[in-house]
């Protein structure tokens, strides 16, 4: 008996489920910076990527930009991948997207600000051994007084918490934050 493989399907499945989240976000917030990113996985991990986008939208949860009105721009680096990366993670059963993208920042950076929008709107592309899928990434945008960071992460992912007028040469799709900063 030849078994089927349904990863397929459930590639599908969260392909639709992003496509969902993109009108819904496009229909609530104007203009936010538009980007595509492409990865390539392994099939387990693939499988994992697959799993979260069906269940909300998103591979990665919702992340934040917070700048000061001198536009310096908050980063936290991370453990994986010993990179500057915007704040921001996995929204929790229960949570909307600003919740959990609220909720991020503060235990990354000790930071609660009101969000003025969404500024960026990516879209993630994953491709696996023929398989191909895409999810949703929210970078919610938000002004506020320059304060000193304190790091609360209870999953231990973050290394540090500072401001950056210039991004470092070592932050994470740094084309992308360079862009947002470009249109302001």
């Amino acid at each position: 008996m030849t078994s089927v493989d349904r990863l397929w399907y459930l590639a599908d499945e969260a392909a639709q489920e992003a496509e969902q989240l993109t009108h819904r976000l496009r229909d609530r917030y104007d203009d936010p910076v538009a980007f595509d990113l492409e990865r390539h996985v392994s099939r387990s991990r693939f499988q994992t990527i697959v799993d979260r986008i069906r269940e909300n939208g998103l591979p990665y949860g919702a992340q934040v930009l917070v700048r000061t009105p001198a536009d310096a721009v908050l980063l936290v680096r991370e453990t994986h991948h010993d990179q500057w990366v915007l704040p921001g993670g996995q929204v929790q059963e229960g949570e909307s997207i600003r919740e959990g993208a609220r909720r991020e920042l503060r235990e990354e950076a000790g930071i609660d600000v009101g969000f003025d929008g969404l500024g960026l709107l990516g879209r993630v592309e994953f491709y696996s051994e023929g398989h191909r899928t895409w999810g949703v990434l929210p970078v919610y945008e938000a002004v506020t007084e320059r304060v000193e960071p304190s790091i609360d992460d209870p999953d231990e992912e973050i290394l540090a918490a500072d401001w950056f007028v210039d991004p470092p040469d070592d932050v994470r799709d740094r084309s992308i934050l360079e862009r947002y900063l470009r249109r302001r």
